[in-house]
């Protein structure tokens, strides 16, 4: 089953964005700060990640940096979530490397989109042979 992990220090957002995805052909894993993300991404190599800018531990500009480092990664779609709105700020989280970033509030029916939509590229970039290009932004 592939998985999905939403990092957000905010209970609500957490439980809006899980709300959207249920029910769905994939298991939420839910991560309250930085260092639980990625603990969690290291344990389970979820096919998708959302996660918020700025939250307790490991932000997610450090967290999507970490994703792109580790080859076993490569797959993973990182979704970014912030109130930053500022060019600079979505430029830092592109230039990071994550897929999408998306600022709040946010439209869930574009959220879900954009979550069918990396599912779908994960899956694509998993199934690629190693050494066949970066992955597709």
């Amino acid at each position: 089953m592939t998985t999905i992990l939403v990092a957000d220090d905010v209970p609500d957002v957490r439980e809006l964005i899980s709300l959207t995805l249920t029910p769905g052909p994939y298991t939420i894993l839910e991560a309250t700060n930085g260092h639980m993300a990625w603990s969690l991404i290291q344990e389970h190599r979820p096919a998708l990640v959302v996660l918020d800018v700025l939250m307790p531990g490991r932000n997610g500009l450090e967290l999507t940096a970490a994703i792109r480092a580790d080859p076993a990664l490569a797959s993973t779609y990182v979704i970014l979530l912030s109130a930053a709105a500022q060019p600079a700020q979505v430029q830092a989280g592109l230039s990071a490397g994550a897929d999408r970033y998306m600022i709040k509030p946010f439209s869930l029916v574009e959220f879900a989109d954009a979550v069918m939509e990396g599912l779908a590229k994960a899956q694509s970039r998993a199934d690629s042979p190693p050494g066949e290009g970066p992955p597709e932004q």
